[in-house]
């Protein structure tokens, strides 16, 4: 029973000895993992910033872009107003109904020239978003047409074939077949 006794005591001690160890390992460990997850967390807070930075940054930069571009439009608007405006000018003489339609015309697009100058993408998108949930029908149709336009605007492209008896189906041959113009003289 000694040894048995001798053993438990030793095999006891032997336990208490390891938790002991293991305790003072398990807690530098602990303390470890927690300062790597706080780094971790840390170095993902800063990639989080610099990607917030960074993206707004570039948003205001876009911003900035497309606002120098709608004071282009604008002014491309305006010169299209100017010009309906000289057109009336010369339909006075001939038609002077048709002259006042155009001039009333010239005077709206002018109009909405301006108002383009003074607002920035931000208002004018919000200015569209307001006229598309007061007229949806209307915007809907619009889009429909344009639509339609740019389709048979496509297809007539698309469909450059001639539509004249003897006309070549090779491109560029002005309705030759190829071979055709060698000499095969007498």
């Amino acid at each position: 029973m000694n040894s048995q006794f001798g053993r438990d005591s030793q095999g006891g001690s032997g336990e208490m000895t390891s938790t002991g160890g293991g305790s003072a390992t398990g807690s530098t460990a602990k303390e470890a993992v927690s300062k790597l997850s706080d780094a971790a967390q840390q170095a993902t807070a800063k990639i989080k910033q610099s990607a917030s930075d960074a993206t707004s940054s570039v948003t205001h930069q876009v911003k900035d872009l497309l606002n120098t571009q709608v004071g282009s439009g604008a002014e491309m608007v305006g010169h299209f107003a100017n010009s309906a405006k000289r057109a009336a000018e010369d339909l006075d003489r001939n038609a002077p109904q048709l002259a006042g339609l155009v001039r009333g015309v010239a005077d709206r697009i002018e109009g909405f020239a301006d108002d383009m100058r003074d607002q920035s993408v931000d208002q004018l998108m919000r200015t569209a978003s307001d006229f598309t949930r007061r007229q949806p029908a209307l915007v809907f149709g619009l889009a429909a047409l344009g639509g339609f336009f740019i389709f048979r605007t496509l297809k007539a492209a698309g469909d450059t074939t001639p539509n004249y008896p003897g006309a070549s189906s090779y491109p560029g041959t002005g309705g030759r077949q190829q071979g055709a113009s060698q000499y095969h003289g007498v």
